[in-house]
């Protein structure tokens, strides 16, 4: 992420709207507004599914609020039971309420749930007794060795000194669960404090920078927990267009063109070779191609390369359309000579014309989603979803669940994205479908799960059916059936899967 933002900054300054992070508004409304819709695929942090359905709940409106929301979502607060009596507190639905009436002080910022390690040691100092060095022994006792003898022991002491103290045993008690839950992963607060400035810059990129934003997303791939595919497609929901690889136009990495879209980059194409690539490029940038002969004279790429960039319409530039230019990079050049290829260096031809001889008809749409798949793992072109709607009745698209109500029986179907079997849900795996208005989400039972096991694991495409939960604009479909949608008119990128 701190590389994204680094080259988004660059992008900012080249394109004449440079950007200081140091210098961004902390209180934009706009930025927070889309925190709260949970549009924050891209952004550090706050973009996992389960962070997600969190922030319409917690509806970030300052920058400490958004401290919270990167420290609420961790294995700690969720098995110590924190993360509901504080979104419930927050909401006005609970009454803010302390351990002990000592603690306020240090629990009143959190309203009375301890999320960080500092909160920690101030409860153990004040209802313990606990010295400077026995703090520090808790902190190392939950902090990155998270060993279990040393925290029984360190919470043995805790026990006897607050019993010792007078403390009520269901306080004490109270407090120890939070203890405990933090040796499972809990956050210091400069720790959360430090992720909220790239999570909130990030965001605030997403918001008021987006084609630098979406093309330095790109170019740092892999990262987070979406694919590029789905980036693109949020790109495009965001009004920005990406346009396809070009050998005539494209530079190694994704780059933006006049008109704010997106021009993808050779490093997209699989298996491409780097340095074969830039010589190409460097060839390119010293004299322009003109023709498809012209270009495999000077490119110095392989014929798999040639072949690799036609198949994706990288050489349309050249040519009618993609089998156009697969037909014609099978050109067999090996008459010509050396001074014909000095020739061409010199003074390339004029460009071709037109028309074409291939006696091969152009793809189809399906045929070249194919070849966008299986070349570059991604598709400028319609989502999937979009090519076997019409063969769906009855089936909701994502954009659409906000109509529907609470408890109503639905189906959704569209590409996993992600599935999550996370060791805090019991069980329970939360699943991600992408059709071509957005993201949609179900949580399927430990039950279910077994029986499906492989359909959920190995299908790229699902419908799913069962009843909406629509809790403070958080919308899930809770599973009752699941089935794979037929594979003869879909293609799609991986999902990113997380246990």
């Amino acid at each position: 992420m701190m590389s994204l933002l680094q080259d988004a900054i660059a992008l900012t300054a080249r394109r004449g709207h440079p950007v200081d992070l140091a210098k961004i508004p902390n209180d934009d409304p706009a930025t927070f507004d889309m925190m709260c819709r949970a549009d924050t695929i891209g952004v550090f942090q706050i973009e996992s599914r389960a962070q997600m359905a969190t922030l319409p709940r917690l509806r970030p409106k300052c920058f400490y609020d958004v401290v919270i929301e990167v420290a609420i979502i961790r294995p700690g607060p969720i098995q110590g039971d924190m993360v509901h009596p504080y979104l419930a507190r927050r909401a006005g639905r609970e009454p803010v309420k302390y351990y002990d009436e000592r603690l306020r002080p240090v629990l009143e910022r959190t309203l009375g749930v301890p999320l960080f390690q500092e909160q920690l040691l101030q409860i153990a100092m004040l209802m313990a007794g606990f010295s400077g060095g026995e703090a520090e022994e808790l902190r190392r006792a939950v902090s990155s060795s998270r060993s279990g003898e040393r925290m029984e022991k360190v919470a043995a002491k805790m026990r006897a000194n607050m019993a010792a103290r007078g403390v009520a045993p269901a306080v004490i008690d109270s407090i120890l669960q939070a203890v405990s839950s933090f040796a499972l992963y809990g956050f210091p607060e400069s720790h959360a404090i430090s992720f909220a400035i790239l999570a909130y810059g990030s965001a605030w990129l997403k918001t008021h920078r987006a084609p630098e934003f979406y093309a330095s997303l790109l170019n740092n791939q892999p990262m987070g927990f979406y694919s590029p595919d789905t980036i693109i497609k949020d790109a495009k929901r965001h009004g920005v267009r990406t346009r396809p690889v070009c050998a005539a136009r494209s530079g190694w990495l994704c780059d933006i063109e006049a008109d704010d879209s997106i021009r993808l980059g050779l490093c997209v194409v699989q298996g491409l070779q780097h340095a074969r690539t830039l010589r190409m490029l460097d060839e390119r940038a010293r004299q322009p191609f003109v023709s498809m002969d012209d270009f495999q004279w000077r490119c110095g790429l392989a014929k798999s390369d040639m072949r690799a960039l036609a198949e994706i319409g990288a050489l349309n530039c050249f040519a009618r359309h993609r089998r156009d230019a697969l037909w014609q990079v099978e050109k067999d050049l090996s008459g010509d000579d050396l001074f014909t290829w000095a020739a061409h260096r010199a003074r390339p031809p004029a460009p071709a014309p037109a028309e074409s001889k291939t006696p091969l008809a152009p793809m189809d749409a399906l045929e070249r989603l194919r070849a966008d798949y299986k070349g570059m793992r991604m598709t400028t072109g319609p989502h999937p979803m979009a090519l076997v709607r019409a063969q769906l009745p009855g089936v909701w698209r994502a954009g659409d669940l906000d109509k529907a109500r609470h408890g109503q029986t639905v189906r959704i179907a569209g590409s996993v994205i992600c599935r999550q079997r996370p060791g805090t849900a019991k069980g329970f795996v939360f699943i991600s479908l992408e059709d071509e208005t957005g993201v949609s989400n179900a949580i399927v039972t430990p039950a279910l799960f077994e029986r499906l096991r492989l359909v959920i694991t190995q299908e790229p495409f699902l419908e799913i059916e069962g009843p909406v939960q629509n809790t403070d604009n958080v919308i899930v479909i809770k599973a009752r059936r699941i089935k794979p949608l037929p594979q003869d008119k879909l293609a799609a990128s991986s999902s990113h899967d997380f246990h």
